[in-house]
Order: structure tokens, then sequence, then C-alpha cells
């Protein structure tokens, strides 16, 4: 197993070598060579988000939204150790022909555990949702998977935005985020601290933004109270990309570029993704840092440069050859997490289809045969990529089914574009939908509607949404298909929550990776049963939300939110049908019984809920518990699932958590509110402990 003290010596020996402006030139993403002292270059800058990114072929998995709607901890530690494997592959082939540049290392700045908290933020695709408990494991596992279990790190993975962060994109290199004591404990600080204590997360990132009056990559109160002393964090911290330069040119907390250098570095952020840090040698001679500073973070990051194996010949990682990467096992495990994610809104019977009945399909819309609606973003390129309209046609292929496809509708009116342009191929649509049995309408977005503000890969689009409608191209579209389709399939493609009205029936498949297209085709068709649950409440409009820009929790997400709602966190349906019973505690878990009551084998997502006897507790139950079980038609298996260790407290409003003496469980498959339960009809279990 990794030994971080003696990483920690063999740095602190190397450093020592060096002369300050050596150290200096360290602390930067691209870190020059050192060949005095045979240290290479290294860019310490490399995405990993659902599968190794921005660096050529690699495998390409459903987003982070689509993992987590899996809810499934095994394949979020699967899925990330092959990541890590294809990212070893590739560093391996690419350092040994020369190339060290970006997105061509080993430090890999996710998994993106921020909370999805609005769902006007463009970034929330990138998350795990709207749940703390949810995040925290699911970000466990993920890093686990990616840094591994062997003598060295076989990746080394990074929390990120540390922290309160969450849009608005435009707004986020000068915006103050401010969130009081019970949210920040409660919520936005959550999952960090599990990554950091039970995962041991190798890197930490600050966010743009300042939380409570300082910036985040600088804050005393993050850094160096909370994550350094409070958590007794040992890795590296690393700002997000040009964010110490906003101390001075957009947040104002200081007037120069030295000083933004000094705040940064003081308060313990050890690495710049960006410029700001060429300043540093002007700071310590302006007296705003000290050389033991700069050496203390040149430690830290070589730490765990040591703890990579980057200086061991020997290194077990070394000999994964390039062929480890774009294989068909992986292939066929992005195949198997598109199957898991993708959730069924939405049926009246006409789902699955028949393929012995069914003649003509028409496949109709924007994202039928776009690649972009199967990447997200932060992305890498698959040499595999099967389109829905790919997949459907193979299938129908196999089964003698005619196939029509009409690209329907632009993704969007451009601007500039004419009214005659936008709607040029709704004729088309409709006279298809009208020779079909089944017309299967794919829309929704893709990230370049719905992102980061003038992201690397995505300079001049995207961003927030500013309402939870697709474009009105599309909207029209469907219109017209559900007055001329016989029946008519809704499939959105997107990261977050939207409210698209027409369809017999609607399944949500995030941005579902490479394979994306085969696995709508085989849930189509009923193949595979639709498992997949929401990670994240959908609601009517962002209307009946507070201000993008209040942080507060009130009145936000599943666990605070009094409205209606259009389809609740937790949801999901099934070709078949469920019952949970037989529930009792022990041991830290809850053990129930599950029963497939249908003619269909199926996965269940258990999901268990608590509600505590406590004026501080959450307006409504909170996730506590959750697990992923595969039952065959008419049996019964039994599943335990753990609990949360801190199911039994709650969280006050200085932030301090608290035990409660009255809990009440709820086991099912879903929230135990009255919507949830009506749309699945699967009553919980209920427990009082």
């Amino acid at each position: 197993m990794r030994n971080r003290a003696e990483a920690a010596a063999k740095a602190r020996e190397l450093v020592g070598k060096m002369t300050l402006e050596e150290k200096a030139s360290q602390m930067k993403y691209d870190a020059p060579a050192i060949p005095r002292l045979g240290i290479p270059a290294y860019n310490w800058w490399n995405e990993a988000l659902h599968g190794v990114a921005r660096a050529g072929t690699a495998t390409v998995f459903p987003q982070a939204i689509g993992l987590a709607a899996m809810f499934d901890e095994n394949m979020m530690e699967e899925i990330s150790a092959v990541i890590a494997e294809e990212a070893r592959a590739k560093y391996n082939g690419q350092s040994s022909h020369g190339d060290r540049d970006i997105y061509k290392g080993l430090t890999v700045w996710s998994p993106n555990i921020n909370i999805f908290r609005d769902p006007r933020w463009g970034r929330g695709h990138e998350t795990y949702g709207e749940d703390p408990y949810l995040t925290s494991r699911l970000g466990i596992r993920f890093i686990k998977g990616l840094q591994g279990d062997g003598k060295y790190l076989k990746t080394a993975a990074c929390s990120k935005h540390f922290a309160v962060h969450s849009g608005p994109e435009a707004l986020r290199h000068e915006f103050d985020a401010k969130a009081n004591p019970k949210d920040m404990t409660e919520t936005y600080l959550a999952a960090f601290e599990a990554t950091v204590k039970e995962a041991e997360v190798e890197s930490v990132m600050g966010a743009y933004n300042r939380v409570n009056g300082e910036p985040a990559c600088g804050s005393e109160t993050l850094l160096k109270k909370t994550l350094r002393e409070k958590w007794g964090f040992q890795g590296h911290v690393v700002s997000d990309c040009w964010a110490i330069r906003d101390f001075h040119v957009n947040h104002k907390v200081t007037d120069t570029a030295p000083e933004s250098a000094a705040l940064a570095l003081k308060n313990g952020c050890d690495l710049n993704c960006g410029n700001t840090y060429l300043h540093m040698m002007e700071a310590l001679q302006e007296g705003l840092v000290t050389e033991e500073q700069i050496t203390t973070a040149c430690i830290r990051l070589f730490t765990t440069r040591y703890l990579l194996g980057l200086f061991d010949e020997n290194c077990e990682y070394n000999s994964i050859p390039v062929t480890a990467a774009d294989t068909d096992e992986h292939d066929a495990l992005a195949l198997k997490a598109a199957e898991k994610s993708m959730v069924l809104l939405e049926n009246n019977g006409v789902l699955p289809l028949d393929p012995e009945a069914v003649k003509t399909v028409a496949v109709i819309g924007p994202n039928a045969d776009s690649v972009p609606a199967l990447e997200g973003n932060y992305n890498g390129t698959s040499s595999r990529y099967v389109t829905f309209l790919a997949g459907i046609r193979a299938y129908c292929r196999a089964h003698g089914i005619r196939v029509l496809y009409s690209l329907g509708s632009h993704l969007f009116k451009d601007r500039t574009s004419g009214l005659a342009q936008a709607d040029d191929r709704l004729a088309e649509a409709e006279m298809y939908a009208e020779q079909a049995d089944v017309t299967i309408a794919c829309v929704g977005l893709d990230a370049g509607l719905e992102g980061e503000e003038g992201d690397t890969g995505n300079e001049y689009f995207s961003g927030d949404k500013k309402d939870l409608l697709i474009p009105e191209s599309q909207r029209k579209l469907l219109r017209v298909l559900k007055k001329s389709a016989r029946k008519l399939v809704t499939v959105i493609a997107a990261g977050s929550a939207l409210n698209v009205q027409e369809g017999d029936a609607k399944i949500f498949a995030w941005y579902p990776g490479q394979a994306g297209g085969t696995a709508l085709a085989e849930i189509l068709f009923g193949e595979k049963n639709p498992s997949g649950h929401l990670p994240l409440t959908f609601y009517n409009s962002v209307e009946e939300l507070p201000p993008f820009e209040d942080y507060s929790m009130k009145n936000r997400t599943y666990r605070y939110y009094t409205g209606e709602v259009l389809y609740p966190f937790g949801y999901g349906l099934s070709y078949t049908s469920w019952s949970v019973s037989g529930a009792y505690m022990e041991s830290g878990s809850i053990t129930a019984e599950v029963t497939n009551r249908g003619k269909m084998d199926g996965d269940a997502v258990v999901q268990v809920y608590v509600e505590c006897d406590s004026p501080d507790a959450p307006t409504f139950p909170r996730l506590c518990g959750f697990s992923r079980i595969s039952v065959p038609a008419g049996q019964t298996v039994s599943v335990s699932v753990p609990l949360d260790r801190l199911s039994d407290t709650v969280v006050n409003d200085e932030g301090e958590r608290v035990q409660v003496q009255h809990m009440k469980f709820y086991v099912g498959m879903s929230q135990p509110d009255r919507k949830s339960v009506g749309m699945t009809g699967i009553q919980p279990v209920v427990l009082e402990v």
C-alpha cells in the first residue's frame, strides 16, 4: 500500500536540492523540467469526468449526471478503474514519445462533487445531482477507482470545486456565494469532507467564486481551518484555472498579481492553474510570502508525483500498454452504464415495443443522429459512437423493421437564420410520422446549450439555462408529431431538469456516452428493463424557485422544496412491478425483501430515507441509504442497504452536527412522499427507532 510518509521524505530531499527559483517554477500547472536533477516536465492539467478527456481516443462513458442516475456505487468504482487504466495507458505511450503536454498527465481533475442546487446551472450535468449523501457515496467510489489500491496511485483524483459553487456561470469570476453555517455543513461541504476522510482524495480544487467574502482559492476558512486543520487533508490544493487572477481583476480583494499569489499560497493553494504564480518571486521580494511557504507547497506537489510512481522505473503501472485503452471490454462497460442510467419518466403502455408487431419506425429529431448528444462535456473522443438513430436502425434491421429518419428541426433556431430555414424539415417529419407505427422523437440539449461559461472546449456558447424548456424549434416539432404520430415516444438527451410535455412515453437518456444508441434501442424494444432514477428534482418551471444567486437551501432540492414537482428526486419507472417488504435494521444497515411481481427481469434501486424528530431536520425525509439489486421475474431477493453513519444526526443553525433520539426510516424505491409513491405504485416499509 502507499506510504505517504516515505513519499514526503523523498519529496523533501529532492526539493531541498532546488534553488528558490526552481521551487517557484514547479508551482504552476505546466511545470518545466529541471534537467540537472533529472526532473522531467510535467503538466498537471488532465480531465477524467466520465472517461479520459481531451487527449484523443478513449472510452466515453455516460456524463456524470447519468452515472449518478444508476444509483450504483460498485459500478462507479468499476468505471473509474477503467478510466484510470486508460489514463495510464495513454500516459505511458505519450510520455515515451516525448508528449508531456496538457491533458496527458496522471493528475486528473475529477470528480465534480458540487451540489446541483438549481436546474439553471449549466455545469450541473458534471455533478452527481442535488443530494449530499448520494454525491458523497458516488464521489468516494469514483475516487477509489481512479486512485486504485496498489503501491502507487494509479491516477491522482481531485475533488472540485471547493466550495459552494453552482452558478451563475456568467458571474462566477466576481460572485460572492453566501451560505449560512447550517447549509455549509449539511449541504455544500458534506461531499468534500467525505472524499477527504473516506476516499483520501489526493487533491482538492478551489472554486472561482468567493465564499462568504473570501475568494475560494485563497480562503483561510476553507483551505486552512476546514480542509487542513479540521479534516486533516494531506494532499495538495490546486486553483481553478486562472481563478487566482480573479482576486485582483474581478473580486478586487487584492490590488496586484503578487498580492493575489501571496494570498493563495499563504492560505494553502499549492498549485496554480493559470499564470499568477509567475509573480511568486515578486511576492517574496515584497515580503508577502516566505521561502518556507514556497518550499512547503513544492514538497506537497512532489509528494504527489512520488505517490504516482513517476520517479520509479519499476512502477507497477509502467507496463500498461497503449492498447489497454478503447477496448471491447471497456465498450461493453460503457453500454452497461448507459443501460442502467436511462430513466423511464412516463409510459402509458406504449413501451416496450414489440418487434413482431412494429413494421415501421420513424426516428425524428435533432438529437437522433447527434454525437454531441452522446458526449456531454469534459469528454474524450470515442472510436465507437452509436447515435440513437444508429442504435435503433441496427436493431430494426436485425428484426426486419423499416426505419424512416428526419432531422425534423434544428437543435435551436440560430438568431441569424430565417424562419424558413428553422422550419424546413417539419413537413418531412410529419409525413414520416404518419407512415410509422411508432415515432421516436429525439430531442433535448447538448453541451453547446448547457455547460461551462467560457469553457476551454466550448468558447462561444453554453453557460446556464434561462428556463426548463427545450428550444422553441423543438417544441414546434413535438407539437407537429403529437398530431401526426400514431404513437409518440419522446427521448430527451440532456444533463439537467427539463419540462417536455409531449409523448405517450418518455425516456430521459442524459448524455449516455459512446454506446447510447445501442442502450436506447435495447430499452425501447424490451431487451433491457429501464432502471435509472433521477438524482435531482424536476421542477415545473424556474419561476417556482428562489433567485438563482440565492445560495440558501430554503425551498431548494427535494429536502426543502415545498411546491408540487414534475418528477421527484429518486423517481424512475420500470417495465415490471415491484414491492418491498420485511424490512428490519441491524448493524448499521437495513435489510429488506424485494419482489419482482412482473414478467421481466429487472434491477431495483432500493432507497432508504430518514425522518428525524428535530426542529433542525430538513423539511422532508432525506436519503440515507441506497442499493441496486437484480431480481429475476417472479422472484424475491433479500438486500442489505448500508446506512449513512450520520443518519442519527442533524445540523443546527450554528453548523454543528447533533444527535437525535427518534428516527423514522422509509424503505422503498422512491421518496416516501405522496407523489413519488403514487407515481411508482410502490409503498415503502416504515421502521421507527
